[in-house]
């Protein structure tokens, strides 16, 4: 499956293989992937895995979109991930998620993987707008969606997350963009 790679990282696809592995709560051999684990990312704390899998198994063409390891690409070490919650509806819309280890945080990763992620995605002609959802108290991920030059559209009540504020931006300026 093709990498998404940015300046620093790579942006691996999770093997659905790896997927069940870490639901069941067990730690796959990310040496078979050649990158390491250090950090313990998606094996301890709250994890998308169970969410993406069951999305997995209703269709296999989701797997791309799912959740994508970020490698850097020097030190081969997982310093987080991103991934879309599902396909893009009807509307063409398309909603992603992302989280950085804690001892990566502040450093450019979070909005690196976003900006790969979204460049990716876009060129899907059934993408049309690009979503990101978060708490009003979660500063650093307000300040890189404002920084990135999304629009505030709305808010939800989201069933596990609480309130959260609805951020979108059209795939075709996203595009013109980059």
């Amino acid at each position: 499956m093709e990498i998404i790679k940015s300046l620093r990282l790579d942006l691996i696809a999770l093997p659905e293989t790896f997927y069940e592995i870490l639901d069941s709560g067990n730690t796959p051999k990310w040496d078979d992937l050649q990158i390491k684990n250090t950090f313990r990312h998606l094996e301890i704390g709250p994890s998308p895995i169970s969410f993406r899998l069951e999305r997995i198994k209703k269709n296999p063409e989701f797997l791309p979109f799912a959740l994508r390891l970020g490698v850097e690409r020097e030190s081969r070490e997982i310093i987080g991930s991103a991934g879309f919650h599902d396909l893009p509806d009807e509307n063409g819309m398309i909603e992603i998620g992302f989280g950085v280890v804690p001892k990566c945080h502040n450093q450019g990763y979070g909005q690196e993987m976003l900006n790969a992620m979204w460049s990716w995605v876009v060129k899907n002609p059934n993408v049309k707008i690009l979503r990101y959802t978060v708490s009003p108290e979660n500063k650093p991920s307000l300040h890189i969606i404002k920084k990135l030059g999304f629009d505030l559209v709305g808010e939800q009540i989201d069933e596990i997350d609480g309130r959260e504020l609805i951020y979108e931006k059209s795939a075709y300026e996203f595009r013109v963009n980059i």
